[in-house]
């Protein structure tokens, strides 16, 4: 089943347990989708991969935590909140994301396998990293790691 299929489901579920946050939130992925497809028809695709639906998520998300942060530096707990709430909706679509002890061993094995030894290098190990781990963890915390491992 297709991201948008399962997201057309969720819409009408939300509608009929009248969960308002949860029918707002799948409304503004679908929106989303919609939107990313039409741009691509010029270019003779018809509908997302799977891997930009998970790119697409994945930007929802960061922007949901962006948005948190920002909230909650402003002292607008209630917004960081609803916000917060809405994260946890997207991160259900999403792959099951990697814990730290699951993604040190994959960054340890990208670094051997770039040949990496300095802090210079944390841009070819990002590359590799954000490509390999794409949706499956935060780049925050994957630039993070890396530049522990390289300091």
């Amino acid at each position: 089943m297709s991201l948008k299929d399962l997201i057309g489901e969720d819409l009408i579920k939300a509608m009929k347990a009248k969960d308002k946050l949860r029918l707002e939130t799948i409304r503004g992925i679908k929106k989303a989708l919609i939107e990313k497809e039409v741009l691509l028809r010029p270019s003779g695709q018809e509908v997302l991969t799977k891997e930009q639906e998970i790119e697409l998520l994945v930007q929802q998300a960061k922007q949901r935590r962006d948005s948190i942060e920002q909230y909650q530096n402003a002292g607008r707990n209630d917004l960081a909140a609803k916000e917060s709430q809405e994260l946890a909706i997207i991160e259900t679509y999403l792959p099951q994301q990697l814990s730290d002890s699951e993604l040190i061993p994959l960054i340890e094995a990208i670094i051997k396998e770039t040949g990496a030894t300095s802090s210079k290098d944390l841009g070819l190990v990002m590359g590799v990293a954000m490509q390999q781990l794409k949706g499956k963890t935060d780049g925050k915390k994957i630039q993070a790691l890396v530049k522990e491992r390289l300091s």
